[in-house]
């Protein structure tokens, strides 16, 4: 087997259901998990419509460049949504659609790490601390070696990349970035993302940013800008160096479906079909016609995030003066603080209220002894209005009993 399987630490979740396998929760409340971040709003009827429709493509082998109109559909969306000019990004070399961001981003890392020689340091990961796992596993399975850089509150919970080392960036290979961010919602300024390209250029690095979180924000006049934005306020037409991954999971409410695309440098997509060519993971047909619809569409997407506005306001106006909680910069998650250490908390809230949430330094790792996310707990506010009320409710008198 491969060694680099060790390096990989418990998934998140799995942690969790260590914390709380001995915990009897109360048996006269119904449990409600604010623990996983899964969609949970209706999925569009006409994308069901539209899978369903199609469902004679399953006679059909799949391309892993996909059909025309998938990529066409895709890049005409990111050319609207980041007010890039009209056939900026060319469906045929900046689009790579992927059966969702997270398999997207494993399989990344495995293509565009370059193996370290015998007696030679192993490149680097780097990336913002807490953060999805997938990037550190991505790393070990690929014979890197993941750096993290702390997301604290006196950066905005945005790593302080001007803190990162020369030595650090010399070894870059991949830099992930977040926004917004899981799980703090924090965005990064475009400012920030055009230091970052200009850093890539001069030590020769990638830069991955994950945005699958880019369409839940509360400013309607305001959509937040991508790497894709900072590119064009550049005039950096090829998008050398950047990368994007987008999903229909969240902005959808679609996570079944595993739909997605990465899009940005020509020359290292080309790559990564070559690579995902040989990978195995052509998007079914059926659900590539199901995504053309979806990516075509922005009258839903808005009603996602009325939905989203209306449980944020409402929850906090709950917690607000009982918790330090702050509504986020985008996504749908809060990360609290505590009063006392996460796991307690989390295991004691579960005993008391049976509501779930996930421990903040189950999303981080120490650092020079530092959990950037102890004392903190990230919860989903994913369920439907009521439950997050009723969520709410319960955790303010927890803490209030306390």
């Amino acid at each position: 087997m491969n060694d680099a399987l060790n390096q990989l630490q418990p998934y998140p979740f799995e942690k969790l259901r260590a914390l709380l396998g001995t915990v009897q929760a109360p048996a006269d409340k119904t449990p409600i998990a604010l623990s996983i971040g899964e969609p949970k709003h209706p999925a569009p009827a006409f994308v069901a419509e539209a899978l369903s429709t199609n469902l004679g493509q399953l006679s059909v082998y799949p391309t892993t460049l996909g059909i025309p109109a998938l990529r066409e559909a895709m890049a005409a969306w990111a050319g609207r949504r980041f007010g890039l000019t009209t056939g900026a990004v060319d469906p045929a070399r900046h689009i790579l659609p992927v059966n969702g961001t997270r398999e997207a981003l494993f399989a990344f890392t495995q293509a565009v790490i370059k193996r370290s020689a015998p007696g030679e340091a192993p490149g680097l990961v780097v990336s913002p601390n807490p953060f999805y796992q997938i990037y550190e596993g991505a790393a070990f399975l690929a014979g890197a070696e993941p750096h993290y850089l702390p997301c604290l509150e006196a950066h905005g919970f945005n790593p302080d990349f001007d803190a990162v080392s020369d030595d650090i960036w010399q070894r870059c290979q991949i830099l992930f970035l977040c926004s917004p961010g899981n799980p703090t919602g924090a965005l990064i300024p475009v400012e920030t993302l055009k230091k970052l390209i200009a850093l890539a250029d001069k030590f020769d690095f990638v830069i991955a940013a994950d945005e699958c979180y880019s369409e839940l924000y509360f400013d309607e006049e305001n959509p937040p800008a991508g790497l894709l934005t900072a590119c064009a306020e550049l005039g950096r037409s090829d998008f050398k160096r950047c990368v994007v991954f987008h999903s229909l999971s969240k902005r959808s409410n679609l996570p079944g479906l595993r739909s997605g695309f990465v899009a940005g440098d020509a020359d290292i997509l080309k790559a990564f079909l070559l690579y995902r060519t040989y990978h195995g993971c052509a998007m079914p047909v059926q659900t590539q016609l199901a995504s053309v619809a979806a990516w075509n569409d922005e009258t839903h997407v808005k009603a996602n995030r009325d939905m989203y506005r209306e449980k944020f306001d409402a929850v906090l106006a709950i917690l607000e003066d009982v918790m330090d909680v702050k509504r986020p910069d985008g996504g749908f998650y809060l990360w609290a603080k505590t009063p006392t250490d996460d796991e307690t908390f989390t295991r004691e809230l579960f005993a008391h209220e049976h509501v779930t949430v996930v421990p903040g330094s189950y999303l981080s790792r120490n650092v020079n002894g530092t959990n950037p996310g102890a004392g903190r707990v990230r919860m989903a506010l994913v369920a439907p209005l009521a439950e997050c009320v009723e969520a709410a409710q319960r955790i303010r008198a927890f803490i209030e009993r306390r």
